[in-house]
Order: C-alpha cells, then sequence, then structure tokens
C-alpha cells in the first residue's frame, strides 16, 4: 500500500474496488454511472490522468453531429451501405442517450442544424450526392423517424455572409451543445452516485491477475476485480487494440458584434468544421494536411494547421470581417480502419470501450452503457 495514503483515503478510494474505470471522458462517466446503477451496492473508482479530463470529452468542438451528407458518401464508397446506415443509427441512439443522461439544459443544446459546405473544389463531389439525398431521407426517416432531414441549400452564403461558398446540403437534426457544461454535469452525477474520482491519476500499466487486474499508476497502484478501459485516442499505451490516436487542432475567435453564422458547419467532408459559440466562431480540423504527424498523443499545435484554420476564416467564413483569435487548442481522438466503437473484454478482468472515431460526442454514452452491461453480466 503507498505510504502517502492515510488509512481513511485507503479505505475510500484504494482498497475493495468492484470496478475501477480508466478515462473521466463521456464514455467513462456513463460506464461508471450505468455499472453503479446496475450494481448499487459496489464501489466504482474512476482514474483520470489529467487535473481535468484530458481526453477528446473536454477538447472537442461541442458538435451533436450523426452524419452529413458528403460523409455519409464517402463513407458509403469505402465502408459500405450496411456499416454505414448501421453506424448513423448508432450516432442518433447515441445522442438520444446523452441527452436521457445529462438533460438538453445542462447540455445547452441547440438544434440549429449544420451544413456541408461546397466550393469549386466540392463541386464533383456534391454532383455525385444531390442525386442521392431523396435515398438518404429514406433512410434517415427509418432511424429518426424525421422527413426531409437533407435538403440542398443553395443560399447559404448570402445567410451567413460566406465567400466562394457555391451551395450547401444541410442536416436540420444536428446541433450543437456546451461541452464545459456536460462535463461539469457528469461530474456532479458520479458524484451523487457515491462513485470516487481521482484525477492526477496516470495509469502506465494494466495487468491481469489470477481473478482481479491491477492498475500502475502515477499515483500507485490499483487492484479492482474488473477494469474499464476508456481512454479512447490514448488507448494504444495501455491494450494493443486497432486503435490509433487522432489529433484535432482548435482556436476560437474574440467575441464578433452582431456575428450571422449560427449553426454547425462541414467543409471539405468534416476535415474542417466549425460553429457559433458566444458570438465567437470556434473552429477546428486540418488534421488532413498531415494524417502521419497528427497520428499522435501529444497535446500540441502546428504552424501548417493553424495557418490553415486563419486562412479559411479569413478567406470563407468571415472574409468581410475583422476577427481576433482568442485561444488555441488541440485534442486526442480515437480512430481506426472502422468507425465502429470496440468494446470487448479483452482479458479476464479487462475490458474496454474505445475508437470514437471523432463521433464521441454521438456515441460516447451509448459504448458507456454496453460496456457496462457487458461488464456486469460477466461478472454474474
Amino acid at each position: 500500500m503507498n505510504e502517502k495514503w492515510s488509512y481513511w483515503e485507503c479505505e475510500n478510494y484504494v482498497k475493495n474496488i468492484d470496478f475501477l474505470v480508466i478515462g473521466a471522458g463521456i464514455v467513462g462517466y456513463t460506464t461508471a454511472l450505468s455499472l453503479k446503477e446496475k450494481n448499487p451496492e459496489a464501489k466504482v473508482v474512476i482514474l483520470e490522468r489529467g487535473i481535468l479530463p484530458s481526453g477528446a470529452s473536454s477538447k472537442n468542438a461541442g458538435f451533436a453531429c450523426f452524419g452529413s451528407a458528403t460523409e455519409i458518401f464517402d463513407d458509403i464508397e469505402q465502408y459500405g451501405e450496411e456499416l454505414v446506415w448501421e453506424t448513423v443509427a448508432l450516432r442518433w441512439k447515441g445522442l438520444q442517450t446523452l441527452r436521457a443522461t445529462i438533460g438538453d439544459d445542462s447540455l445547452d443544446l441547440q438544434i440549429n442544424g449544420s451544413w456541408d459546405l461546397i466550393t469549386d473544389a466540392e463541386n464533383s463531389l456534391y454532383e455525385r450526392v444531390v442525386p442521392k439525398i431523396d435515398y438518404y431521407n429514406v433512410k434517415i426517416a427509418e432511424i429518426t423517424g424525421e422527413q426531409k432531414v437533407y435538403t440542398v441549400d443553395t443560399n447559404v452564403a448570402n445567410r451567413f455572409g460566406f465567400k466562394n461558398v457555391n451551395n450547401s446540403i444541410s442536416n436540420r437534426l444536428e446541433g450543437q451543445i456546451n461541452t464545459g457544461m456536460m462535463n461539469q454535469a457528469f461530474y456532479q452525477k458520479v458524484i451523487a452516485a457515491d462513485i470516487r474520482v481521482l484525477f492526477g491519476a496516470e495509469v502506465n500499466e494494466i495487468t491481469q491477475n489470477q481473478s482481479s487486474a491491477t492498475a500502475q499508476t502515477s499515483i500507485g497502484d490499483f487492484e479492482a476485480a474488473q477494469i474499464a478501459v476508456c481512454t479512447n485516442g490514448f488507448a494504444k499505451q495501455l491494450l494493443n487494440e486497432e486503435v490509433e490516436p487522432a489529433r484535432a487542432q482548435v482556436l476560437i475567435t474574440k467575441p464578433i458584434p452582431n456575428l450571422k453564422i449560427k449553426g454547425t458547419f462541414h467543409y471539405q467532408q468534416g476535415y474542417y468544421y466549425f460553429r457559433n459559440i458566444n458570438d465567437r466562431i470556434l473552429f477546428g480540423g486540418g488534421r488532413n494536411l498531415n494524417k502521419l504527424g497528427e497520428t499522435t498523443t501529444e497535446i500540441a499545435l502546428t504552424d501548417e494547421i493553424m495557418r490553415s484554420l486563419k486562412y479559411l476564416l479569413r478567406t470563407i467564413i468571415l472574409p468581410d470581417i475583422t476577427f481576433e483569435v482568442d485561444h488555441e487548442w488541440s485534442g486526442i481522438m480515437g480512430v481506426g480502419n472502422s468507425k465502429k466503437p470496440i468494446v470487448k473484454k479483452v482479458s479476464q478482468s479487462i475490458f474496454c470501450g474505445v475508437r470514437l472515431g471523432g463521433m464521441g460526442v454521438a456515441i460516447g454514452s451509448l459504448v458507456g452503457q454496453d460496456l457496462a452491461t457487458m461488464i456486469t453480466k460477466d461478472k454474474a
């Protein structure tokens, strides 16, 4: 036992852990809450490497999205129809799960719609996607029960003041959340549920014992009957699973008077994305400029990508508006050769819910619930 811990700390946080959850993001918090709900007498502890949640859950852009038309088109060509619509349905169900768990007010959820922006460079793609819109609407209606979700919007540039944007395809059901409010609401829920949370505890290794597992951390060892790894983009550091880190770089402007832009916007098949928040523009992306270099867990910014974001702000998004960048940051997603998450039993006492594919807001809660169900069934 770590000699730095008191008797009280050992009793409350370290000894006799039934479920140890690694990662205090959407998946980790939901896994812990669901485990506690299914096992009310169990001792549940969450370990988080950062002083605040350090994964994508606290760094994301706050998009409540499930599939833009150009992304769906591109994914169908790459992965096939069945997998894509199954994944879209998972995202939609996951968003409803998040809303039910946290509540729309605590998410500050706003359904303002989303737009795929089409410039000259995307015209050929646009011409291939438009004939599919009626079919996409049929498929989306089967998932959501909503009609005419996707429409062509030729007036997007005039409405929002964009430049060099020729057309767009809108999705009226997509929205945006306040990531900070969401994380605070999750934290309040886990504390109210008598779940222990330890921040600043980086897990370096997990080992399977005879009938338990041990997490070796920066503050000492934690043994638990069952361990759930919910670290998404950082999963490769602990598990041998098909998931790679993908860094996303983001900036936000200072407040802009009379900002007309309202909603969430995708550009270049979602590699760039922006939204309004508190009279500001939050803008991220550009990973396609250097995918190899952005396959990293290093929390850092690069001149190449930040220059591209600022250039697009000046030339397309805010062409006639003077703006200043207020803040810049980066976060780590988990991606792989499929957009389906990995929810599985790794060994006798170790489980994982990882590889959210940049859609953690949409599918994180559902992954957490599914993971908790798997763990509980295995325990029984």
